[in-house]
């Protein structure tokens, strides 16, 4: 199995965004659209440096 990895890529109306692709090619999560790829990059690195704090809020109780 395959590390996960984040893959920019580029929609129809020009915005930027990522999707965090599972070791096994699923796709786990999609961002935002962002106008520029640095602004995607750096909800990246937001991703990256807060996910692991990350709580679970369950809504649906």
């Amino acid at each position: 199995m395959a590390n996960p990895k984040f893959k920019i890529t580029k929609r129809k109306n020009g915005e930027f965004q990522f999707n965090l692709q599972a070791g096994n090619g699923e796709i786990i999560a999609t961002s935002e659209g962002y106008s520029s790829k640095q602004g995607c990059e750096k909800g990246i690195d937001s991703v990256i440096k807060n996910a692991p704090i990350a709580e679970i809020e369950d809504l649906t109780l």
